[in-house]
């Protein structure tokens, strides 16, 4: 079977559903590949930041995304000497319609943009379609090879979108070199259930050769362990008692709730930090976590996916349209998204050198008085991570076709 469509964006995740979405909107017909039937997959970027959220508005949906039962994290606080907690990100102190991060379950997001683009004349999602190869002619990718319910089939476009996450087939079939970063750590995800003392922040926990990152949401708490890169196996065989005993350790409060875990609740994330050396080729372009893996330090990983498809469709949506599509329009995404990913992935990895750290120590992790009393009498200033983490430095703005009033809907 062989089909046609102007523009192919394999990888149903939010950068890909942004972006078809987005193109739809813009005339252009897009036929979007996720190799999955559903998308109901846990601990996958549950993470909506402050620009996301505005975006959302934008497109005349954030009153469908309020009905998602998502929690807040506003600040993310750290144990100082003295004592106390300090306030280190706040981003209630932004300038900003949505001054916090929502934590939604990235399926119901997900579906969001689903039914969105349903409406869509030009949108066309075909679930359960695994892209298996790339179609070349001469030096130009011109489509997909693709195995779905209804058998193997070919379609072919102007433009292929490598939005298929950080182990991208497609990205790897088209030859797109990438540059690894050394990275020390890897991260267990896991559900207590419970709730913090703190309510909408977010807050380290430790212990002597554990160190937690704890996030509120309705019922429970969601859980990341840091562990040493590759040491999964290892610490699976030392049983689910040590592993209890540490949890309890570095979060008392959390005691009741942690009998119930097992071994198999603890998934992992094997953490990869890398960038595309280039992003593209002739008929492709990779985007999100396809172009730029990256660490969950930060939580990051998402907003920036969006971005890039929301840049992505802003750039060549006209040139998609008229059929004119150029190396020079492709290369001006990576172009326009190079600078805050470098940015980002730069702060990462200096803050994996202090989580390097941080494993090998027996002592007690405290932020140091003096930074704990600037931060508490000049508390703006923590307003300057906030901003970094939830806006980002670049605001990418959506193609004029594509916005639409709430009333609209």
């Amino acid at each position: 079977m062989a089909h046609r469509t102007r523009c192919i964006i394999v990888g149903g995740g939010p950068a890909g559903m942004v972006a078809g979405l987005l193109l739809a909107r813009s005339g252009v017909p897009v036929t979007v590949f996720e190799k999955h039937q559903d998308f109901l997959r846990d601990f996958r970027g549950d993470t909506i930041h402050p620009s996301t959220m505005l975006l959302l508005e934008e497109l005349g949906l954030m009153e469908e995304f309020e009905k998602i039962g998502y929690s807040k994290v506003s600040q993310a606080q750290f144990p100082a000497r003295d004592g106390a907690r300090a306030t280190v990100l706040d981003l209630s102190k932004l300038n900003h319609p949505y001054p916090f991060i929502a934590m939604a379950p990235q399926w119901d997001f997900l579906d969001l943009l689903a039914r969105a683009g349903e409406s869509e004349a030009n949108f066309d999602l075909r679930m359960n379609c695994d892209v298996t190869d790339v179609l070349t002619m001469g030096e130009r990718i011109v489509g997909v090879r693709y195995s779905g319910p209804d058998g193997i089939g070919e379609m072919h476009a102007l433009l292929t979108i490598a939005a298929d996450g950080r182990w991208s087939k497609i990205r790897d079939a088209a030859g797109i070199a990438i540059k690894e970063f050394a990275v020390p750590i890897d991260v267990w995800w896991f559900k207590i259930p419970g709730a913090l003392n703190l309510k909408n922040v977010l807050s380290p926990a430790f212990t002597r050769d554990r160190s937690f990152v704890l996030i509120p949401r309705h019922g429970y708490v969601q859980t990341a362990m840091l562990l040493p890169k590759g040491k999964d196996a290892e610490l699976r065989a030392q049983g689910t008692e040590r592993w209890h005993r540490a949890i309890v350790e570095a979060a008392p409060e959390l005691e009741e709730g942690v009998p119930a875990l097992t071994l198999q609740d603890a998934k992992l994330l094997d953490v990869k930090l890398n960038r595309a050396i280039r992003w593209w080729r002739r008929g492709l372009l990779c985007i999100g976590d396809s172009a730029h893996a990256m660490s969950p330090v930060g939580g990051v990983g998402v907003n920036l996916a969006v971005q890039d498809a929301v840049a992505a469709a802003r750039i060549l949506a006209e040139p998609l349209k008229a059929g004119t599509i150029s190396d020079r329009d492709v290369a001006a995404v990576q172009n326009r998204r190079i600078l805050p990913t470098i940015v980002v992935q730069s702060t990462q990895r200096l803050m994996h050198l202090g989580l390097r750290r941080l494993m090998k120590t027996s002592n007690d992790v405290l932020l140091p008085g003096p930074v704990a009393r600037i931060l508490r009498t000049f508390p703006k200033l923590t307003s300057i991570p906030a901003r970094l983490l939830g806006v980002g430095i670049l605001r990418e703005r959506p193609p004029e076709a594509a916005k639409r009033n709430s009333a609209e809907r």
